[in-house]
């Protein structure tokens, strides 16, 4: 999917015979600055013009290639296992990976390279093999809108239904899967609308069929157009019957025809219009809709979030602390946010939790099988890249409060560097209350701590839709990540006669297929140091027995240590009531004699099962969505760790590749006291409603990694009790509410 609008990129001003020196880094895991970008840019076309045949570089990314962990842990004085003492401090390189196109040849490369004594050098160049696509840009999808309208059998068909080539827009797509095509073109699907004023809502007027482009050469290469379901019978309908479907698709087959079949005798079939009637979002158009006598409501009186003194957390470039916790966090061009070497304080040692958390990859499969609507299944991470598609955020709009922003910079295709100036947002926010409790035998004694959060927030636009990604730390140790959905619905046009068995219609014409959200959070955990388990446990009910169960009210837990690689991909179990903790057998609590460690709560009622085949084309190119949870042995490489759940190159990919996790959970390797990685599988299946339409009201995904037999007891007891003494009344002449609960 892509942008809307993207600013156009931001040169650093550096001249291209200058490379000028660059200053120590901070942190090592601190991102590429925009004059490192740059820089590295540079030193990339220097290096490909005196060195190889590639004649015009497009640069698709630049960032970090972060150190191995334990260069890092010792650089912060972080021990690798509870009471030792931290590795010796190491000298760290700075290293950046570089993935570019020769536009000339369409041949892709990577390329390595490090920091040395001030200036960017190139170590390697690898061209990737054939048919290998690197993430594609949001110049691309971009570039995909003009493609189209300069192209003239696009400009024929979409006269036909009236519609202008300035009117038509196209959110450019990857392809998905489409073996028609040969590996080596570079291709987007071009999904079409039309938009009859500068603010209208465009995703209300679907087009009827869908050109295919090649970035490349900048042509449109082939054009699909869907079939129509009809409410007749067919060969198939016996199939479909057994569904309860009673509509039969205009074709004789869901199957893709080949590539040269008569386009212009598959746009003889009836053309739909694109629907006309405004949907529209934004008051002041809503309001000139005839007929609506839309207001905006009046009845709503200011709340403001207000901390008088200052916030609570402190910031050194990309370092935050907060109460007892400290973590790194940073800008990442594919993942969005990555918080990285996160600790907390217990009682004067400081004890590490997580190395780094982020979205890993994420799939939106759509479940119509009419071709070419199985294409879609867009992979937001890999395919686009989340931190390209961020938001820059706006104070009490995206957030509310005192707010700290950091930037965040992705290279553009000439090398210089993009900047989004406000991309994470960092705030404290009330969450209710922490915890109670009233003593009613002596008077009713009561005392209340009131709970609250620090927020580290991003929000990603993608196309049409929305992602709004929380990571939320609370002061009992609590860690928890949110992704709420929301935004404008995928649609396509439809006949007024036409049945939609695969999806719901929203408004005449206009039919948003049912589709899932499906997420793979990458996990790396050092709870105590780096040398975790993951331990397994149901809830078992026993059987009544007249001696040893009498009421038949026992149950019990039975856990089990994911043990090799082979065992690491894990299933929900719902009758067990499932529920996965990682620790550290090197400590235990000293009361309850178990291991401490992080449960992962909530993911049982987050995880969704993937609805497509595992046959199928989206779980073989998503394999991290059959499973609600793997655990793998983290490996380090010259390139990094085990990073990407499907894959590292993910567009047109047409096969489940070796480095994934498919390949990770296979042979023997142990999973027991190592350095490990747990990818969680959590989303949404998404029915479309008619109260989806036109903008959708937030949807959420939680999943809580919580402190089990971590702590010594509630870690949160020294939080002060709640006295806000701002608070009132809400009418005047009530009763006050008494004195505060906190005495």
């Amino acid at each position: 999917m892509s942008v809307e609008n993207k600013a156009p990129a931001t040169a650093t001003g550096v001249q291209e015979t200058t490379r000028a020196k660059i200053p120590p880094f901070k942190h090592p895991l601190d991102p590429l600055t925009p004059d490192e970008i740059v820089q590295v840019g540079l030193a990339v076309r220097q290096y490909t013009a005196a060195n190889t045949d590639v004649k015009a570089v497009r640069f698709i990314t630049s960032y970090l290639l972060p150190p191995p962990k334990k260069a890092v842990l010792a650089f912060l004085g972080i021990p690798l296992n509870p009471g030792e003492k931290p590795e010796p401090k190491p000298e760290i390189v700075r290293r950046a990976e570089v993935d570019f196109c020769d536009v000339v040849t369409g041949n892709s490369y990577n390329t390595i390279l490090s920091l040395r004594d001030g200036q960017w050098e190139v170590d390697t160049v690898e061209k990737l093999p054939d048919g290998v696509q690197p993430q594609i840009t949001v110049e691309e999808l971009l570039l995909c809108e003009k493609i189209i309208r300069e192209d003239k059998k696009v400009q024929k068909l979409a006269a036909d239904v009236g519609i202008t080539p300035e009117q038509l827009h196209a959110d450019g797509w990857a392809i998905g899967y489409d073996d028609r095509f040969p590996k080596k073109q570079r291709i987007q699907q071009a999904l079409l609308f039309a938009r009859f004023s500068k603010h209208d809502n465009l995703y209300a007027h679907p087009m009827d069929f869908i050109p295919v482009v090649d970035s490349i050469s900048q042509k449109v290469i082939h054009i699909d157009f869907p079939p129509r379901y009809l409410a007749q019978s067919s060969p198939s309908s016996s199939f479909w019957k057994e569904y309860g479907v009673d509509s039969a698709l205009s074709a004789s087959s869901t199957a893709p025809p080949p590539l040269d079949a008569d386009e212009v005798e598959a746009a003889q079939r009836p053309r739909i219009p694109p629907p006309r009637e405004a949907w529209d979002f934004l008051p002041d158009l809503m309001a000139q809709k005839p007929g609506e006598n839309f207001k905006v409501r009046d009845d709503l009186k200011p709340l403001h979030v207000v901390q008088p003194e200052g916030v609570s957390f402190k910031m050194d470039g990309h370092v935050l602390e907060w109460q007892k916790w400290k973590m790194h966090i940073a800008f990442h061009h594919r993942e969005g946010i990555a918080i990285s070497t996160i600790t907390y304080n217990d009682d004067g040692e400081v004890r590490p939790i997580f190395y780094r958390l982020s979205l890993a990859e994420m799939v939106v499969p759509y479940g119509a099988p009419e071709h070419p609507h199985p294409r879609k299944h867009a992979f937001d991470a890999g395919e686009y890249g989340m931190g390209t598609m961020a938001n820059e955020l706006s104070l009490g709009c995206d957030c509310l409060g005192q707010i700290h922003y950091l930037p965040g910079s992705y290279t553009a295709h000439d090398g210089s560097a993009v900047v989004i100036k406000n991309v994470i947002c960092i705030h404290e926010e009330d969450a209710g209350l922490l915890w109670k409790h009233t003593d009613f035998r002596v008077g009713g004694r009561a005392h209340a701590v009131r709970s609250r959060r620090l927020v580290v927030s991003m929000i990603c636009t993608l196309a049409n839709y929305e992602y709004i990604w929380n990571w939320f730390f609370y002061q009992d140790g609590n860690i928890e990540m949110e992704v709420r959905l929301t935004g404008i619905l995928q649609v396509y046009v439809k006949a007024d006669d036409e049945p939609t068995p695969f999806g719901t219609t929203l408004a005449p014409g206009i039919n948003a297929h049912y589709h899932q959200h499906i997420f793979s959070v990458r996990v790396d955990p050092m709870v105590d140091g780096l040398h975790n388990s993951v331990v397994e446990t149901d809830i078992v009910s026993l059987p009544p027995d007249p001696r040893a169960n009498h009421a038949g009210n026992a149950f019990l837990t039975q856990s089990a240590t994911v043990r090799t690689a082979r065992d690491g991909a894990r299933d929900n179990n719902y009758d067990g009531d499932r529920r996965w903790a990682i620790v550290n057998p090197k400590r235990r609590h000293p009361y309850s004699g178990k291991l401490a460690g992080y449960t992962i709560a909530g993911l049982r009622g987050a995880s969704v099962p993937l609805k497509t085949q595992d046959s199928g084309v989206v779980a073989v190119r998503a394999p991290f969505a059959r499973q609600p949870l793997w655990v793998v042995r983290d490996v380090e490489t010259e390139k990094g760790g085990r990073m990407w759940p499907s894959g590292k190159y993910m567009p047109q990919t047409r096969e489940t590749p070796e480095d994934s996790l498919a390949g990770w959970v296979q042979g023997d390797d142990s999973l027991e006291e190592e350095d490990i990685l747990v990818f969680l599988t959590t989303g949404i299946t998404h029915i479309p409603r008619p109260e989806d339409w036109p903008v959708m009201p937030a949807e959420h995904v939680r999943v809580v990694f919580r402190p089990t037999n971590f702590f010594r007891s509630n870690p949160s007891m020294d939080v002060p009790g709640a006295n806000d003494t701002r608070s009132v009344a809400a009418f005047s002449g009530s009763q006050d509410g008494g004195a505060c609960c906190a005495h």
